[in-house]
This record gives structure tokens, C-alpha cells and sequence, in this order.
């Protein structure tokens, strides 16, 4: 279980334009990720060191973006303005956190531009609509490129600064939240106010950048 990826809706002027203002302040090239036909989205990848990624995503003009909790979660946020949408762990076995939870997990894929085809399981993105300070769950399949390897990068993650109660991610993940990534400082603020993910710092070649 280890933090994998951070997630930021598309500003008002579109995934493309918001990705290239994120990858400017923390000096990483965007790549194109392609659609999620199952979601409704579509994402920009900025690739991370220690296999992590920012994903920049916005929705399409599709049902599916109605539909699916992904697709409703990035519509809401990107109407409101866009930003930070939250915090995703992967695991090795998603079949643990389908009992924990209660639910199972859906299967996602998409093909990059390239022809590259990507395949995984998520789980807990309702538990992100309905608590925002919650990650969700990501089991990458056996046999698929993980998003971070598209590009090369030096820049990488150092803190989440997150509003809400570490007792309860601890109780959402099933083990003390500062144990999912050492490396990265899980700061929490505000645990009475409005949850969700604040800010994100990362160590770039130029210093740190704090988004």
C-alpha cells in the first residue's frame, strides 16, 4: 500500500491548458493519457519520480461522465473552478479493501495515443464524493505500463497537506496514515473544517513548489 498517484481537475480552460500550467511550476513535460471510455474522462500525465504522477483530467461530453462516481467526482470540481480532486493509494490486492469497504471494485482501462492500452481496478471513489479528505484504491493489472513511466522526471512528491482527521484515513485504510509512504509527509490541517485534499508539495530541480 503506498501513495500512487494525485489527481487535479481540469481548470476552466481544459485539461490541456491546465496540465502545461502545473508542469511549468514543477518542471515536468505533460504527456497525453488518453480517454477513460468507462468514466467518461480524459487525462494529461505529468510522470513523477519514485513511480507517482500528477494526473490532470477532465470530463467528456459523454454519458458515461454522468454516470460513473469518477466522472461525477471531476465534473463537480472542474465546475467549481478545478483543483485538487485527491489522493490515490495502490495495492497489491484490491480484494482486501473490497471487504473493508463493502463494495466491489470497477475496472478501468484506456489507450494512450500511442496504441499503449492501460488496465486496472478502482475502488472508493464514492467514499472520495461523499468524505474528500478519503484516498481511493488503484490495483494496477499484472502486465500494464504504470502511468509514471511515460515520461522521465526529477522532480517528485514531499507532502499532501490534506483537511481533515488522520484518525479517520487511519481507520479508512486500515493502518496508521503515516505509514502508507515514509517518504512522503502527510499533513493534517483543519480537522473540523471542509476535508479534502489541500495542497500537494513537490522537490523540483529548482527547489520546492507548493500547488
Amino acid at each position: 500500500m503506498r501513495v500512487d498517484h494525485v489527481v487535479y481537475a481540469a481548470e476552466h480552460d481544459g485539461v490541456a491548458a491546465t496540465a502545461e500550467r502545473l508542469g511549468k511550476l514543477i518542471g515536468v513535460r505533460p504527456v497525453d493519457g488518453g480517454n477513460h471510455p468507462r468514466f467518461g474522462t480524459r487525462n494529461v500525465i505529468l510522470p513523477l519520480r519514485h513511480n507517482r504522477y500528477v494526473e490532470v483530467v477532465e470530463v467528456l461530453d459523454h454519458p458515461a461522465s454522468y454516470k460513473a462516481p469518477f466522472g461525477q467526482a471531476v465534473r463537480a470540481r472542474s465546475e467549481a473552478g478545478g483543483g485538487w480532486l485527491g489522493w490515490v493509494i495502490a495495492v497489491h490486492d484490491i480484494h482486501v479493501q473490497e471487504a473493508r469497504v463493502g463494495r466491489l471494485a470497477v475496472a478501468g482501462n484506456r489507450t494512450r495515443p500511442d496504441g499503449i492500452e492501460l488496465h486496472w481496478r478502482q475502488l472508493g471513489v464514492k467514499g472520495l464524493i461523499a468524505d474528500p479528505q478519503l484516498p481511493f484504491y488503484v490495483q494496477w493489472a499484472q502486465h500494464t505500463e504504470h502511468p509514471s513511466h511515460a515520461g522521465e522526471s526529477l522532480t517528485r512528491i514531499r507532502q499532501l497537506q490534506i483537511a481533515g482527521d488522520p484518525a479517520r484515513i487511519t481507520d479508512w485504510l486500515g493502518q496508521p496514515a503515516a505509514e502508507v509512504s515514509p517518504s512522503i509527509d502527510l499533513s493534517f490541517v483543519a480537522p473540523h473544517g471542509t476535508p479534502g485534499l489541500l495542497s500537494v508539495t513537490f522537490e523540483t530541480p529548482e527547489g520546492m513548489v507548493t500547488i
